[in-house]
């Protein structure tokens, strides 16, 4: 089992797959590797594919602090210099995002190519109120109603409708995925206080920013900002898919992330 230590002694778990260019696919607020699925073994045919566990979340270390977006890319910064790489693509989606931006302004040097997947530049009115009720969610009925509201926000409603199954099958584990509530609470309070937006014309990096046309998590007004004040930033937004469209159309997400990736 792939663990990193880092500099305070905390471990990150990690996985190393293919060959190529590195790419860091970044996952979001729940921080589970995992997340990426069979997009890791189609994106490893051309890059060697680097995916961690967020400190607090899954096979990592559940440390108790008060957590901020810095501080999360700072941990994966430790990985990226640990693991011997001068510089990185870096793929994040929606905290992960936000981490990279925060890479791409403070440490430019180590973000190659940048893609910005279903993310933010800083907080409004909706996120914060959004992300207020699920932490109330949280706090108050616990991980297994957490879990079954925010699939109604992360997911498109046709495809709530057609995986009934999967969805009861996450709530059964909610107490697994969220073992410490009061760190995904400190997670939450960190994605709420995060804002770059003042910044972002400091990002040098090539930026591709991606989304989903009926993303309620990360409506795509976000992205539409994000490509507004990135110079050069394009973005690509697919019909349908929801926050968490790269399960909805994995093969169209792997094929526009390699073409970016690989232009010349």
């Amino acid at each position: 089992m792939p663990l990193f230590k880092l500099r305070d002694g905390a471990e990150l778990y990690y996985e190393k797959n293919g060959d190529g260019p590195p790419l860091f696919l970044v996952s979001g607020l729940g921080g589970d590797g995992r997340f990426w699925g069979a997009n890791v073994a189609e994106l490893a045919k051309r890059f060697t594919v680097v995916v961690h566990d967020h400190r607090g979340t899954g096979r990592s270390t559940l440390s108790r602090l008060t957590y901020s977006v810095e501080q999360m890319a700072d941990d994966a910064l430790q990985l990226i210099e640990g693991l011997g790489y001068d510089k990185v693509h870096w793929c994040g989606h929606s905290t992960g995002g936000a981490m990279g931006q925060v890479l791409a302004i403070d440490h430019p040097a180590r973000i190659d190519r940048l893609v910005l997947s279903a993310t933010w530049a800083r907080t409004d009115v909706f996120f914060r109120r959004s992300f207020e009720v699920r932490a109330m969610i949280l706090r108050e009925l616990g991980p297994a109603a957490y879990q079954k509201s925010s699939a109604l926000a992360l997911n498109s409603p046709w495809w709530v409708r057609d995986h009934e199954t999967d969805l009861a099958a996450a709530e059964a584990k909610a107490q697994e995925t969220i073992p410490e509530p009061e760190i995904m609470l400190s997670r939450i309070a960190a994605i709420i206080a995060h804002d770059r937006y003042d910044q972002l014309q400091q990002v040098k990096a090539r930026t591709l920013a991606i989304c989903a046309r009926d993303d309620m998590v990360t409506p795509l007004y976000f992205t539409e900002e994000l490509v507004r004040l990135i110079s050069e930033a394009r973005s690509y937004v697919l019909p349908d898919g929801g926050h968490f469209y790269p399960h909805v159309h994995g093969a169209e997400f792997c094929r526009v992330l390699t073409s970016f990736l690989s232009e010349s």
